[in-house]
Parts: structure tokens; C-alpha cells; sequence
């Protein structure tokens, strides 16, 4: 591919991307919405929308008549048009969701998964559910592909999972390039926190610039939205925010050192201190704060749910009774309006982005 041809099908992508995004928010819209709010020209519009339709992803949906001039077609997102499975693997189950084009949950199931799982184990269980899943209303056709969040670390960047904590048999594992082939549909392979945090993106929308998505389920990580970009780190594994130390003395973590925000966590909830276990969780959400300075503070995970009140108000209290925090470095703290969804919907819409969201760079 030429260099010219590179760009120009990553600028017909790009506004391909801003009219889907206000397909998204808008509910309807028309020629002129997106002209004012992408600052596209007319004719630009007119070439997008004209291709939108043509590939089902919106629709006419009726004609507004202004008092002067002619009258404008309005659009709409057409949610069914496509659809995509996203997977959250947790070190005991696995959690598959079928999401639309509008980022919709539709379906939600979640299965045992054998323990110390190896990757053979994972890939038939991804197998059953991924044909359960598109049998539903017959999908194949409008799949768009697989999203994994999975347990880390892990390197986004090569499909790769390097030595997912507490898995024995997942050390350096091509698990994108794999199960691509078992299941011969895209995969889209990405931590468990970082799919957590942009499904959170896809729903707070614009204002949602730099926030955490803190998780609690067989273990604590953390997923960064940092000037309104999803954030990776320099080697793609951002996030181990449970293998930050709190106690110099304390117990043996899953990741080799003593005194885990993690392992902390886990003997406090363990020996049934939900209290404590959420104080824990507190204090390491207050150093997060003081490190990152954040807005917004989602609270998400199947152990933390079981809690969601406990939790939220031991976070909560203690951002507000931080004394080196002044009036105005307010931070919201809430818990994930997704629930146990979160990971496995965050992975679905990564792989609808890949596709209708805005486009990675050509390469020069």
C-alpha cells in the first residue's frame, strides 16, 4: 500500500469514525449535526453517510421540515447491523456478553473454569460459548470478532499473555493468534482492566478524560483513561495496581513479593473483615490518587460486588478525609453501572472500535 493510498483510507476511516460517533450519542441526526460537531464539510458528510447506509450501519429515519429551506433526512444508528462477543477470564470463570453496534449488553453468560486452567481448557470453553452466543438470533453474519480481557501481564501490542499471576501454564502464550485460529473469527486480546475502562469511556462519553476502573475479583488491578486516551503503559502492561506494595513486612504475594496491596486485601477478606479488606482497598486508591491526580473512580469486580456498599463507602470516605487533598482536587468514586459485565462488554466494544471507531495512524 502506497503512502497516499494509507492516507487516504485512514481519513476515510477517520470520518467514518466521527459520524459513528455521533450516531452513538445523538440518538438521530442529520447532515448538518454532523457537520457541526465534527467540523467536516458538507460534501465529506454527504460521502460518509451515503457509505453508512449503503453497509446497513444507519438508516433514514424520517425527514424534519424547517420553517425555511428544504428539508433535511434524519439518520439513525442501526444497533443490530453488527454485533461483537467479548470475553472476561478471570482465574475462575469465564464471562462471555454479546454486545450491538450501540454497546448494548444483549446477553451475558458465565461458566466454571477448570482450576489452574491451561490454554487448551480456555480455548474449548471460549469455543461452546462463542457458538452459543451467535446462535442467538443467528449472528455469524454480523459478528464483528472476539474481545478477550484477560488476566495479565500481558503484551497487548503481540496477542501475547506472558505470565498471567496465579496461572501456571500461561507464560509467553500467542493467545490472540490461537484463538483466532480455533475459532476462525478476529480476536482482540487486551488486559482485563484495560477492557474495563473503555466500555466505562463508551458510556461516560467526552468528560470521561482521566479516570481508573479499580477491580476486585480474584485479585486488584487497575485500568487508566488518561487525557481522554485508554492508557497501556510503555510495554502494554499498565495496571498492576494490586502488586503495589503497602506493608514492607507483609505476607507473600502470587507475584513474588511481600506485602501486595493485593495479598493484604485478600487475608483481610479472607478471614471474613469485609471492612477492613475495603480500608485496604482505600488506602491504596488514595496513593493512586496522589500519584495520577484522577476525576473519576470506577469501583468494578465480582468479589467487590458482593460488598458494593462497603466498598464504595470506605473509597469515598477516605478521598474526602485525605487531608493532603484540598477542596478543590475532588474525585467522583462510583461503582461500574455494568456490574459483572464490565471486562467481558469493555472487551466486545474494543473490537467494535477496531472497526467503527477512530483508526489507528498509517504507518509511514
Amino acid at each position: 500500500m502506497t503512502r497516499v493510498t494509507a492516507d487516504v483510507t485512514f481519513l476515510r476511516g477517520y470520518n467514518q469514525a466521527l459520524v459513528m460517533a455521533v450516531g452513538r450519542t445523538a440518538g438521530t441526526f442529520e447532515r448538518a449535526t454532523v457537520v457541526e460537531a465534527t467540523g467536516l464539510t458538507p460534501q465529506a458528510v454527504s460521502k460518509v453517510i451515503a457509505r453508512l447506509t449503503a453497509d446497513g450501519l444507519i438508516r433514514p429515519a424520517g425527514v424534519r421540515r424547517p420553517g425555511i429551506g428544504k428539508p433535511a433526512v434524519v439518520y439513525e444508528l442501526v444497533p443490530d447491523s453488527r454485533y461483537a462477543i467479548g470475553a472476561h477470564v478471570a482465574r475462575r470463570t469465564l464471562r462471555l456478553v454479546l454486545v450491538d453496534l450501540a454497546g448494548t449488553v444483549h446477553h451475558s453468560a458465565v461458566s466454571p473454569l477448570p482450576r489452574d486452567f491451561t490454554p487448551e481448557q480456555l480455548l474449548d470453553a471460549l469455543a461452546t460459548g462463542v457458538d452459543t452466543m451467535a446462535g442467538v438470533g443467528d449472528l455469524r453474519g454480523r459478528l464483528t470478532g472476539l474481545g478477550i480481557g484477560m488476566i495479565g501481564p500481558l503484551d497487548h501490542a503481540n496477542g501475547l499473555v506472558r505470565d498471567a499471576h496465579g496461572l501456571r501454564h500461561w507464560h509467553d502464550v500467542p493467545l490472540r493468534e490461537i484463538a483466532e485460529k480455533h475459532l476462525g473469527l478476529p480476536v482482540h486480546l487486551d488486559k482485563d482492566v484495560t477492557a474495563g475502562i473503555t466500555a466505562e469511556a463508551w458510556r461516560h462519553g467526552a468528560t470521561f478524560g482521566d479516570a481508573a476502573l479499580i477491580m476486585v475479583e480474584s485479585g486488584i488491578g487497575a485500568g487508566f483513561r488518561l487525557g481522554g486516551a485508554t492508557h497501556r503503559g510503555a510495554h502494554t502492561n499498565a495496571g498492576e495496581f494490586g502488586h503495589t506494595v503497602v506493608d514492607l513486612t507483609g505476607p507473600r504475594c502470587v507475584c513474588g513479593r511481600h506485602g501486595c496491596l493485593e495479598i493484604v486485601h485478600q487475608h483481610a477478606a479472607e478471614a471474613g473483615d469485609v471492612a477492613h479488606a475495603a480500608r485496604v482497598l482505600a488506602v491504596g486508591v488514595v496513593n493512586l490518587l496522589q500519584t495520577l491526580d484522577l476525576a473519576h473512580v470506577v469501583l468494578a469486580g465480582a468479589d467487590l460486588l458482593r460488598h458494593p456498599q462497603t466498598y464504595l463507602s470506605a473509597v469515598t470516605g477516605a478521598v474526602q478525609a485525605d487531608a493532603r487533598r484540598a477542596a478543590w482536587l475532588s474525585t467522583r468514586v462510583t461503582v461500574s453501572s455494568l456490574g459483572a459485565d464490565v471486562i467481558a462488554a469493555g472487551a466486545a466494544i474494543q473490537v467494535l472500535d477496531q472497526h467503527y471507531g477512530i483508526p489507528a495512524l498509517a504507518a509511514s
